[in-house]
């Protein structure tokens, strides 16, 4: 019988339960026994909804508060000594995740770093390993979360990250070291993890290494083999399954193939042609887990192209030894269709969340197992509906598609270079040395979110939200003038989300009410769906913008969000090539450019955090990516005079490997996450002697952490070190949208003065240089 399963749930909940009570704890308005008591009700749901979907093997400890890289590191022991001195649980849990502020005269604590999870929008935790570092079990929070199943009648199949993936994905603190050399020293802790859940009585437990499919899985090709011979060992007559996605496993396929495990999982959505690879390579007493139900969008499956699948690889191996799966964990889209009451009815027969997700697998793994006649019916269901989606007249514009055909090379070109254009600039608008700004967001307070929501749910007037709008903004420009800002932003108080809010200005895109996706923590947002081609329907930022400069002899950033980042953190649609898609946006996005430059705004901010994240996982595909998405951004921010500052903003991701793309960009300015590493990003800027300006951040905006003037200085010094005077901006990591206001207002102080003063010094030892004139 072929067998139903699932690699991994959405955590927060159906309505985002888990949220409130996260962010209730870290506030101190509530114990750790209501986080407990909620988490512990969201996993029963869970277990029992997925077992009642037909889910053979329910995945456990797929659950996580935070984030499962943290868990896998506090449960091997893995704590950065700052952090050493909490007690073990949830108060050095949730320190390592968010930091440890400054208060009544105890020292603080950087969080740990967070990057973007392989080329998704989920971020993780980075573990810190140096070569002194000794592996311990830290917590048995797999076994525990196992026999809390079990005790609810769901026997589950426990998830654990591979020990080749979290060395892989762990930081090296010192020089020269690779932490997956260290393998041999944490092998013990997985060992006695696999021997209590075998004790326990684990039927089966799912290992997971996506970094299998990396370029990074060389480094640990020549000891797999060891590696999963322990831990086969180790698990006794516990069944491993390896999972691997998000990509093709290449040249490893052989390799993981030959390891001692009973059953390996493979992205065939990402990936579909290395089935036809490992069929031959199977072992006879191996299954396969097909990995055939897209776990990152939002589209229908093509049941009949997955049923054919399917049933090639039953007919080679045997229904029994095959198992049908979703491409990954299902974390990357929203809970459940149901939940959506305001979608158009056509639009939502194309789409499946995680719940229909489910029905998918199950209806398939029925037919591996039953024969074609027990879902002929569903099939033909999902045959009509795919056909409607490809023939609705919605899905595609003669409008845009002749503008598209249009497009010239010298739209993807500045009038002059950078040189030429940072006179021109400095003439229009005159900034001080180490000029300070900030990323765009200010705190999205309750007060704000209560007066849209009362707007949307007509309680209050257009002319009254309005009203409240410009009253906020008005606000926000004072305070920052007073503080001593130099470039200044509206606060963006009308806007939702820096994605969601371009989208519902824009055709080809649909919006959900419920179809959240963990970002990080308790942080959700809710993706897009572009489901057609994209055009503006008129301008977006342009009143709230030129409102803003009206209240401020200072500079106002117009604030956009990129075409990248629009494509990377939407749900795309999959009938047509990404970099179509994200050019029928960079032509919406110009418009708006030409728009804000029309209206007299001279800095123009197009930000791009998602540029990085959207690699492809092998280099060898690098090149076509970079090449349509840097044309993307220039056919975006070409189109302004030389006097009209470019701006654009990425975060959380290693720039040493495309710096050459971001300088290709050809941006006035560009600012960057830095603080958490304490500026070693910068590194690569500095290397290769970036040629524009260059905003590091100082202040990490995802701790409550306040940063003192010391720190802030100290950061600047080390800028200093790499950049030029002339290069350098002051500014935070990020947008300060999920910031209190109390936070924020003393950490920017703080960030202004540190400026003024690191700015005079500047001066001074100019002028000594220079001598008296």
């Amino acid at each position: 019988m072929t067998t139903a399963t699932n690699l991994g749930f959405p955590r927060m909940g159906a309505q985002r339960e888990l949220k409130k009570p996260l962010e209730r704890f870290w506030s101190n308005r509530s114990s750790g026994d209501e986080l407990e008591t909620v988490a512990r009700r969201l996993r029963a749901d869970h277990w029992k909804l997925q077992r009642t979907a037909g889910i053979t093997h329910v995945p456990s400890n797929d659950f996580s508060l935070y984030d499962h890289v943290l868990d896998a590191a506090v449960m091997f022991g893995v704590v950065p000594d700052r952090f050493a001195h909490l007690p073990a649980g949830p108060e050095r849990y949730f320190a390592m995740a968010r930091g440890i502020a400054y208060e009544g005269g105890r020292a603080g604590a950087a969080a740990l770093e967070m990057t973007k999870w392989f080329d998704t929008n989920y971020h993780y935790l980075v573990p810190e390993i140096d070569p002194r570092q000794e592996f311990a079990l830290g917590s048995t929070k797999p076994v525990d979360e196992f026999v809390e199943a079990k005790a609810l009648g769901v026997l589950t199949r426990p998830v654990l990250l591979g020990p080749v993936s979290f060395l892989l994905l762990a930081k090296a603190k010192g020089k020269d070291f690779d932490p997956i050399t260290l393998w041999p020293r944490l092998l013990p802790v997985y060992e006695a993890i696999l021997g209590a859940l075998a004790a326990a009585g684990a039927a089966w437990v799912q290992i997971d290494e996506p970094c299998l499919t990396t370029d990074a899985s060389a480094r640990a090709l020549p000891t797999l083999e060891e590696i999963y011979s322990r831990l086969a060992g180790a698990a006794g007559a516990t069944n491993i399954l390896l999972a691997t996605y998000f990509g093709d496993l290449g040249e490893a396929l052989p390799a993981v193939l030959r390891l001692p495990v009973k059953a390996v999982h493979l992205d065939l959505v990402r990936a579909p042609d290395q089935l036809w690879h490992a069929l031959p390579l199977l072992r006879p007493e191996q299954s396969l887990s097909l990995g055939l139900i897209d776990g990152r969008n939002v589209w229908k499956t093509d049941l009949t192209r997955a049923w054919g699948v399917a049933e090639a690889a039953a007919a080679r191996l045997g229904s029994d030894r095959i198992m049908i799966a979703p491409s990954c964990s299902l974390l990357h889209v929203p809970f459940d269709l149901d939940c959506e009451s305001n979608l158009e009815p056509e639009l939502k027969r194309w789409l499946a969340f995680a719940r229909q997700k489910l029905d998918e697998v199950a209806l398939l793994a029925r037919g591996a197992s039953e024969g074609l006649p027990s879902i002929v019916e569903s099939l033909a269901e999902n045959r009509a509906a795919l056909k409607g989606r490809s023939e609705s007249p919605r899905v595609r514009s003669t409008i845009v598609r002749r503008r598209m055909a249009a497009i010239a090379p010298d739209q993807l070109v500045r009038a002059h270079p950078y040189p030429t254009r940072r006179v021109a600039q400095r003439g229009r608008t005159p900034l001080p040395l180490l000029p300070t700004t900030t990323i765009g967001s200010f705190p999205q307070t309750e007060d704000v979110r209560k007066a849209r929501a009362s707007f949307r749910a007509g309680k209050l007037r257009a002319d009254e939200y309005d009203a409240f709008l410009k009253e906020k903004t008005a606000e926000a420009v004072r305070w920052q003038e007073e503080v001593g800002l130099d470039v200044l932003v509206h606060g963006e108080f009308e806007r939702n989300d820096m994605v969601e809010y371009f989208g519902e200005n824009l055709e080809g895109f649909a919006f959900t009410a419920n179809g959240w996706v963990q970002s990080y923590g308790s942080r959700c947002v809710k993706p897009p769906i572009i489901f057609g081609d994209v055009a503006r329907r008129g301008p977006m930022t342009v009143e709230w913008t030129r409102y803003a400069q009206s209240l401020t002899e200072r500079p106002m950033k117009g604030m956009l969000t990129g075409p990248v980042t629009i494509l990377q953190w939407s749900f795309v649609r999959d009938d047509q090539p990404r970099s179509e898609t994200c050019r029928q946006i960079a032509l919406a996005i110009r418009d708006e450019v030409a728009d804000l430059e029309d209206a007299g705004i001279c800095v123009i901010q197009i930000d791009e955090p998602a540029l990085r994240e959207g690699l492809p996982l092998r280099r060898d595909d690098w090149a076509e990516y970079l090449r349509w998405a840097v044309d993307a951004f220039r056919l975006a921010s070409a189109g302004v005079r030389d006097e009209t500052q470019i701006h654009t903003h990425m975060c959380y991701c290693e720039f040493n490997d495309i710096i050459d793309s971001i300088a290709a960009l050809d941006a006035d300015v560009i600012s960057i996450e830095t603080s958490r590493s304490q500026m070693e990003l910068l590194g690569a800027f500095g290397e290769f002697r970036y040629p524009n300006e260059i905003g590091p951040g100082v202040y990490d905006i995802h701790s409550p952490r306040i940063p003192t003037r010391e720190d802030v200085e100290h950061l600047l010094g080390k800028a200093l070190a790499v950049l030029s005077p002339e290069q350098l901006w002051v500014n935070p990591d990020c947008g300060l949208k999920t910031r209190r206001w109390e936070e924020v207002k003393p950490a920017l102080a703080t960030l202004v003065e540190a400026a003024r003063v690191v700015r005079l010094r500047l001066v001074e030892a100019i002028a000594t240089e220079r001598g008296p004139t």
